[in-house]
């Protein structure tokens, strides 16, 4: 099992917060990326034009609530890893 498979399974285990690096390299796996940052608050676009909005609490872990919208923006419920 590799890193993002490991990240996803993180994720959907519904943690109360994770580390900022993760969300993000979960994020750029998906076609997201990076094209501000302000503050606290990371914003992430991918091709299609979606933006999610990330802010990090204490400058290194992302929320639960923002972790459940990735979850549901990407629709990693349904993802599975292609080993192909």
């Amino acid at each position: 099992m590799g890193k993002l498979s490991k990240l996803i399974q993180k994720l959907l285990s519904h943690p109360p917060e994770a580390r900022f690096e993760d969300v993000r390299y979960v994020l750029e796996a998906f076609g997201y990326v990076e094209i501000r940052s302000r503050g606290s608050h990371h914003a992430f676009e991918n091709d299609a034009g979606d933006v999610i909005i990330i802010p990090k609490k204490g400058g290194k872990k992302v929320k639960l609530t923002y972790l459940e919208e990735i979850i549901k923006l990407l629709d990693l419920e349904n993802w599975k890893y292609d080993t192909k």
